[in-house]
């Protein structure tokens, strides 16, 4: 066999793998990370607007869900450029964040924060 075909072969695959997992999954009845970590939407963003307005020190308190610059769409999950360049996962056209004070996989201290921030169910 070719080594340069089973190189060409094995990048292709991670490749595929790579993109083959969403960057959320429902858990307790909520959307989380990876990690699972809880994922919350905010009031002020406009639904398919494709931008966040959490930026600054709102996004040091409710950090991104930042994608890979490679990152494609999957499902119901998008992406937006923030202000600063970076790409963010959208959930149905809502850019996603975490909550700072959330310290463990399934905490959803941020739920109804200022009855603008809410968890994704």
């Amino acid at each position: 066999m070719n080594l340069r075909f089973l190189s060409a072969a094995l990048l292709a695959l991670s490749a595929t793998l790579a993109h083959a997992e969403p960057p959320a999954r429902m858990a307790g009845g909520m959307l989380v990370n990876t990690s699972g970590m809880t994922l919350y939407t905010f009031d002020r963003d406009v639904a398919g607007s494709g931008k966040s307005v959490c930026n600054g020190q709102c996004a040091t308190l409710w950090p991104p869900a930042m994608a890979a610059a490679d990152a494609k769409p999957e499902g119901d999950f998008t992406i937006v450029t923030r202000d600063d360049g970076g790409k963010q996962w959208a959930y149905k056209g809502k850019p996603i964040y975490l909550y700072t004070p959330d310290k463990k996989p399934g905490e959803a201290t941020g739920d109804n924060f200022r009855d603008v921030w809410h968890v994704i169910k």
